[in-house]
């Protein structure tokens, strides 16, 4: 499998598959949505349903394009779901609406698209200027303060979204602000079990480790003055904040700081859900879909 170090890797790969990806897009009613949605017609990425006002969507119906008219937020995010649980889109994206709406629908019980016992959670890639791969870590803006089974979950997730970008071999960095596991930081002891869980293969070929920073998970130099010895140190592919507080503030940090392209889908859900912030720019909608078609047709 080809390995993506970067956005346009995957973009390409997905233009050059025959078949196309089907994408539903509720209420595409603002400028940075409806520009990914015509960049990825462009890129031939995918066909979409646009569900939502036509008063308000500068797309006309043709091969690549049909739209439901459903003006109502609510129930364009229940017609949208639906279509998700029906099997009849590959990929959800949220527009011009509110997040807590979408949610509801997907979150519903007798019509959402989360299954019964399963940990939903966000995962984002970055791309940062002067780092030879793309950076996943979570959760940034939906489990406030993960427990052992989400933290498995999350770890399985972001492994297996890496696999669809090609990586044979996964390193997830476990990150804290020690590189001890203590009692005094419970959540160490869930990172311990977690690298219990690993080894003993429960996520296949995969290398978990930590407590670490995150500037021993991507500075080789870093971890050697530490003394840290660990396959993980400089090279990590993805990073499990301890909770969404870190997780956050490291997202933000990086779109501004380091200038990051960042892209973003919730999994866990029948189908993966692009839910961007509504500043988001068009560069960075079209990345999350590109994530979320790679890896709802891998």
């Amino acid at each position: 499998m080809q390995f993506h170090n970067d956005f346009d890797s995957i973009i390409a790969s997905l233009a050059a598959r025959s078949e196309r990806a089907r994408v539903a897009v509720v209420c595409p009613h603002d400028e940075h949505t409806c520009e990914a949605v015509a960049d990825a017609i462009k890129a031939s990425l995918a066909d979409f349903v646009l569900v939502g006002d036509p008063a308000r969507i500068p797309f006309a119906a043709d091969e690549h394009v049909s739209i439901v008219n459903i003006p109502d937020n609510d129930a364009a995010c229940a017609a949208a779901v639906a279509l998700a649980r029906e099997g009849k889109v590959d990929v959800l994206m949220k527009g011009l609406v509110n997040t807590d709406n979408l949610l509801r629908a997907i979150l519903n019980k007798e019509t959402g698209i989360l299954p019964r016992g399963t940990v939903m959670s966000h995962i984002t890639a970055a791309q940062i200027p002067g780092r030879h791969k793309l950076l996943l870590f979570s959760d940034a803006c939906v489990i406030p303060f993960p427990n052992d089974e989400q933290f498995a979950a999350i770890t399985g997730y972001l492994i297996d979204t890496l696999r669809t970008l090609g990586v044979e071999q996964p390193r997830v960095a476990l990150t804290h602000c020690t590189e001890k596991t203590s009692p005094k930081f419970p959540i160490t002891l869930s990172y311990a079990m977690l690298k219990e869980q690993c080894a003993a293969g429960a996520m296949g070929n995969a290398i978990v480790d930590g407590p670490m920073d995150v500037k021993t998970a991507l500075d080789p130099e870093s971890g050697a003055i530490k003394g840290i010895v660990s396959p993980v140190n400089g090279d990590a592919d993805a990073i499990v904040f301890p909770d969404i507080e870190a997780g956050n503030t490291f997202y933000k940090t990086i779109s501004w700081l380091a200038h990051a392209t960042m892209a973003g889908m919730i999994v866990g859900t029948q189908v993966p859900v692009v839910l961007p912030s509504r500043g988001d720019s068009s560069r960075s909608k079209l990345c999350s879909l590109a994530l979320a078609i790679s890896v709802a047709r891998h």
